[in-house]
């Protein structure tokens, strides 16, 4: 089995997911970055408006629309820190 990142996304309310991911990608102040399992450690500010996309195992994609908030890497996963997060639409294609 390959390796997996344990992620978490997190709102200011609520735990808004979690779970095993591929791969996360997010747009931060310094541009577009894709989280791997063994990515360097990080501490990144997200951009506004933002998206943070989840790739699970299996090739699903989840999207969710966030506002303010960091995006954290280390070695126990990814956090998403964020004021506001809500499911994208499909519309919404980055």
């Amino acid at each position: 089995m390959a390796e997996q990142l344990n992620v978490q996304l997190v709102a200011v309310e609520e735990k808004v997911w979690s779970g095993k991911a591929e791969m996360v990608m997010a747009r931060t102040t310094e541009g577009e970055l894709g989280v791997l399992p063994g990515h360097a450690p990080l501490l990144g500010q997200l951009a506004e408006p933002g998206q943070v996309r989840i790739k699970l195992p299996g090739g699903e994609q989840l999207s969710y629309d966030v506002a303010g908030g960091f995006l954290s890497v280390s070695e126990q996963g990814v956090t998403v820190l964020a004021e506001t997060a809500t499911p994208a639409s499909a519309a919404s294609g980055n």
